[in-house]
Parts: C-alpha cells; structure tokens; sequence
C-alpha cells in the first residue's frame, strides 16, 4: 500500500497532540495536504475528516486543552486551533440534495462515502495520521502520477451538484494538469452556463485564484475557445490573452512574482469603463476595483519608474511597467522620497493662500521629479526662481 512520505508537517507535535485526543484510527488527513505532499509541494492548509461527529470532537479536544472553533458546524467542520496553524476537521459526510450552489448532507460512517462526494480524484486521497498508510478509493494517485485532473464518477454530474466544479477544474488543472481529461473538457464546456446562477464573489474567488498562478494561458485558451470564458468574463477576447502572454513573459524574464489583477487587467480592453463594470459584477473590493481601473488606463507608455512610483505607488507602478514591458529594476529597494516643501514656506515668503500656492507647489514638485528628486537645498533654488518668473510675468 503507497504511504504518505514522512515531511515536517506530518512530525508535528501539536498534531500528534490532536491525533491523540481525536484517535488516530478516527481520524484521516485528506485534500490538498496530501496531494501537495506527494507532489513535492509546499503543504499550507492542513485538514482532516473524522468518523466523529462534531460535539464529539469538540468535547474531545476541550479535555486535551486544543481550543476549538465551529466554523462550519451545518458541514460538520471544527476547526482546531494548534500551535502550527489551525487544522478544519470535519465529520465524514454525505451529500443528500444538492442545486448546484449548495448541498444538504448528512453524516456518513464509511471513509469511501466521504470520498465520493469530493470533486476530483487527486482531491479525495486519505493517509493515516501514524502509518501514512493512503486510502485511494478512485485511483487519484495514478491520476496524480499523469498530471491528471479528473472528475469522481460522472463529471457531469459532479458539476451539476457544484455549478463551481467548473471553474475549481480549470484552476486545478491549470496548476498540477498536463494529461487532459476528455469528459471534464467536454462536460464543462457544455455546462458552462450554469456558472450564470452562482454568485458573483464565488466565481470572483476561482477566477482570482486562477489568474494569480504563473502561467495559466493554455488553460484560459481552452477556456475561451470552449466558450466558457464568454460565460464569466465576455469581455476577454483572443487579444486580451495575447497580452497576457506578453506580460507572462515579462514577468519570468524579471523574477516578478505573479498577480491575479495584474493578470486581469491585461486580458482586459485598455478602458476604465469596462474595467470598472468587471470590477463591480465580479464584486471585487474598492481596493482592487481602483487598482484594475487605474491598470486600464495605461495607453501611454509609463516613462520614469521611479516618478511613475512616486506618483501612482510602487504597486501599480510595477504592474504598468509589467504591462509596458518595462524594466522594473529602478525601483528595486527603493522608497519614494518625501517632497521636502510645504505650502506655507510659499505663503511665508508673501503669496496669498489659494490657487496660486498650489499652482506654485505643483510646478517645483514637477521640476523636482525631473531633476531626480534632489536635496532640498535644491528645492529651495527652484521655489526661488519660480517665484522670481511670477514676479517678471
């Protein structure tokens, strides 16, 4: 029987700690732990599934001192707080009804049961928390081998239960997959319009989640050629990914670390106005829907690094020289100066307060930039001779 290889996660002592006082023949690692494990991967969530159910694992955890908290206690998850990390532990389940956006469920004795309702086989591989021993119910360590994303049993039928499935088979196979699936392909193109009744913050987190990995053009091709990506982003054309390629390429070429608005904002039209409406209808928070406009507006090349930071902050700054395959080595270790002048020394030195400050402010600020933000001794120079012109014009 294939085991779990021993990492540092599965030596842990605050884990060993609630594998005690849950029981070690109750209780199974499950999900992305395992998989990442198995594929050399950096594990960063840690979950469990448990023949226990809820009150009895709280009960348990409380006698061995390992706070609790019921963060999804309809699903049967508790979420154990250790000294690692919290850990969600959840009670073997069963789907009941489902509409596509929610489940009913109810509890399930039998590892297998549990298994089954999960969405892809390399998704659904169990370990023993003391032997490592892997329960695979349906054949996700071979599917792990190919690089294969695929649907348990009938993928049209999972999606049916989970409309989200969609978009999580996209995402996941744009991370681990290089064999491809033929009936996840086929049934989530045929099935993409039902991504129409989720809500727009889930779809906004799959998608996010998706864009903010490396390279995942060839998946957003698909996507696009199968009609999908006319579901959930219509605005992206063949184009738009042409220039996402060129930012890809950018970014490897710098070592810049991926981003998904980043990302975004180049499959995107240069228009704030639609940017601005794919911000809204995918819900995204004020701070992202001003980044992804400001991004959209990004026609003119972006000139001077490091004014272009000082002017716009280092993020978006990064992201339009990214964009405009720009070198963004100027502003490696670099922090935008403060501008070493203030509106009252112009009032101090006899202009009246209003307008004409600011238009004075202003133009030394400006000249400031273009010299390459000196001392303010040189500052100083320029404040003179601006107020020397006002007073020959």
């Amino acid at each position: 029987m294939a085991k779990l290889p021993e990492t540092d996660w599965t030596s842990r002592k605050d884990l060993a700690a609630l594998v005690s006082a849950l029981g070690a023949d109750n209780l199974r690692w499950v999900g992305g732990a395992v998989r990442d494990t198995l594929l050399g991967l950096p594990v960063k969530d840690i979950d469990a599934a448990t023949t226990l159910h809820p009150e009895e694992v709280m009960a348990r955890l409380k006698e061995a001192k390992i706070k609790s908290v019921p963060t999804g206690l309809d699903h049967g998850t508790i979420t154990a707080v250790t000294e690692g990390g919290p850990v969600e532990v959840t009670t073997l389940r069963k789907d009941v009804a489902t509409d596509g956006r929610r489940a009913t469920i109810e509890f399930a004795e039998d590892w297998q049961d549990d298994a089954a309702r999960r969405d892809f086989t390399i998704n659904a591989l169990f370990a023993h928390p003391e032997t490592l021993e892997i329960s695979d119910f349906f054949g996700g360590l071979h599917d792990l081998e190919a690089r294969r994303v695929r649907f348990i049993g009938d993928a049209r039928q999972r999606i049916r239960e989970d409309h989200l499935r969609i978009l999580r088979y996209y995402r996941f196979q744009a991370r681990f997959g290089s064999t491809l699936d033929t009936e996840g392909e086929e049934a989530c193109a045929e099935l993409a319009p039902m991504l129409k009744g989720l809500s727009r913050e889930r779809v906004a987190m799959e998608l996010l989640g998706l864009l903010a990995l490396p390279d995942a053009l060839d998946t957003l091709t698909r996507m696009l050629e199968r009609g999908v990506m006319e579901v959930i982003l219509p605005e992206v054309s063949a184009e738009g990914l042409d220039r996402l390629a060129a930012l890809v390429r950018s970014e490897q070429q710098q070592a810049a670390a991926p981003d998904a608005i980043r990302h975004l904002a180049a499959m995107l039209p240069a228009d704030p106005r639609i940017a601005a409406q794919v911000a809204s209808r995918l819900r995204l928070s004020n701070a992202h829907k001003k980044r992804l406009t400001r991004l959209a507006g990004r026609a003119r090349r972006p000139g001077d690094a490091r004014v272009l930071a000082y002017r716009e902050g280092m993020e978006v700054a990064t992201d339009l020289l990214l964009l405009s395959d720009q070198p963004t080595a100027p502003l490696d270790n670099w922090q935008a100066p403060q501008f070493p002048l203030r509106g009252g020394e112009i009032v101090a030195r006899g202009v009246d307060a209003g307008p004409e400050v600011a238009r004075i402010l202003q133009s030394v600020e400006s000249r400031w930039l273009e010299e390459g933000f000196p001392e303010r001794e040189s500052v100083l120079r320029f404040l003179d001779e601006a107020l020397q012109s006002d007073t020959h014009m």
